[in-house]
């Protein structure tokens, strides 16, 4: 059987395409997740944008994770997962007590799946379309966003305008390249489920101004 094509919503193509399967490493959490017959190659091959939003990746995970063990840290605060992907980091925070879950991508069809597996683990995430002016909330959570150079540079700049309004910045990475370290303070290490499989030592950092 051919991979189906992609079709005429984001929202469509996940719910036809992906099974909603319980998170490697967060049982708690179900997901719409991908699997050979999905045609996410078609889908790429036809959006020029790699489907990133359908998988953990580590430096979600670890956010994820932190807020799992440390809830105060979201509880009774409005929060925003920036680069949300596949809304992991959204959905453990409004479950851990946040007042408020925004999340934001620049991908639609992450926002897509980040709404429809909010709505399959019953919570509520505000779904954000873009960032200008910049949302009024109490902590940034923003996990992967230092993939490659260009990214990076981009993060960084939006990280800052955050803590030039006085909001606290978390980041969750695994160490990659261009993750700007000297403006990191180190939370806490997990070991996370990645995409692909492995299980990867990721952490959680405090952005600097």
């Amino acid at each position: 059987m051919s991979p189906a094509a992609p079709a005429a919503s984001p929202a469509e193509f996940i719910r036809t395409n992906l099974r909603l399967e319980p998170a490697r490493g967060f049982p708690h959490i179900r997901l719409y997740t991908p699997h050979p017959g999905s045609g996410l190659r078609r889908l790429e091959d036809e959006t020029r944008a790699a489907p990133y939003w359908a998988y953990v990746w580590s430096g979600g995970a670890a956010l994820a994770r932190h807020i799992s063990e440390h809830p105060s840290t979201v509880t009774g605060r409005t929060v925003l997962d920036l680069g949300s992907g596949c809304g992991i980091v959204a959905i453990t925070a409004a479950q851990a007590g946040a007042t408020t879950a925004f999340a934001t991508d620049l991908d639609r069809y992450a926002l897509a799946a980040t709404a429809l597996n909010a709505a399959a683990n019953e919570v509520d995430v505000a779904i954000l379309p873009g960032l200008d002016p910049l949302p009024r909330v109490d902590l940034v959570l923003a996990g992967d966003v230092f993939y490659d150079a260009s990214a990076a540079r981009q993060s960084a700049l939006l990280l800052d305008r955050f803590r030039g309004a006085g909001i606290p910045v978390l980041v969750g990475d695994p160490g990659r390249k261009h993750l700007p370290l000297p403006r990191m303070t180190l939370l806490a290490s997990y070991h996370v489920p990645e995409f692909g499989g492995a299980t990867v030592p990721a952490a959680v950092y405090a952005w600097r101004p």
